[in-house]
């Protein structure tokens, strides 16, 4: 019986988490009510409070479900030696973007944060561990081009830093735009050439460090 309640627990926090999804994407974050997420999800309002605080904490909760896998690979990576840096970037990007082509509720996932959501106060818990997160990507990042410069992948004076902003903004740029017009062009058969284009000028031209004066 025990473990018939928690099954049971588990697939009515799911359903949430699905019409949260549903109805972020087509009311928008702020203009979302719980009484609204609770009618999609076929519940009442109260067994949302069972498992959610509020909408921040409800949203926060879609967020996490929809975390790309990748980053933990990538932390992962960044915390070893690699033998080729370079390739294990693209392999990583590459793995982002194509989870995002393949995969449905990624897809709902960005387009709700990149396009239905204004980071309005009462969501101030979630813009922080947003920018916690993107600046551990940032960090995972550059220790695996600062790996490329030891083995000479990249020169000696190469901004490392810059590039990896670089990188994020060209990738955060293609996810942005794709889910605007996913017709546009097959993301999962094109992600490569895209990643190939920013790392083969980062190889040839990479932005360099000022001299010192």
């Amino acid at each position: 019986m025990v473990r018939k309640t928690r099954v049971d627990t588990l697939a009515t926090r799911n359903a949430l988490l699905d019409a949260a999804l549903q109805v972020f994407r087509e009311r928008g974050v702020a203009h979302t009510r719980l009484a609204d997420v609770a009618s999609r999800a076929g519940v009442t309002r109260g067994a949302i409070y069972w498992h959610f605080r509020d909408k921040a904490e409800l949203f926060a909760a879609v967020c996490e479900r929809g975390t790309l896998p990748v980053e933990a690979l990538l932390a992962e990576a960044s915390r070893s030696q690699q033998r080729d840096p370079l390739a294990t970037v693209k392999q990583l990007a590459l793995m982002a973007l194509k989870q995002l082509a393949t995969h449905a509720d990624t897809q709902a996932m960005f387009d709700v944060i990149f396009h239905k959501c204004e980071f309005t106060e009462d969501l101030a818990p979630v813009v922080a561990k947003n920018d916690a997160d993107r600046a551990a990507c940032l960090s995972q990042v550059r220790a695996l081009f600062d790996q490329a410069v030891a083995i000479g992948q990249l020169p000696p004076d190469t901004d490392t830093a810059l590039a990896t902003h670089g990188l994020h903004a060209y990738l955060v740029g293609l996810m942005h735009e794709w889910v605007l017009a996913p017709a546009s062009y097959d993301l999962a058969r094109c992600a490569e050439a895209l990643l190939d284009t920013y790392l083969a000028g980062l190889s040839q031209r990479p932005p360099r460090c000022p001299k010192p004066t």
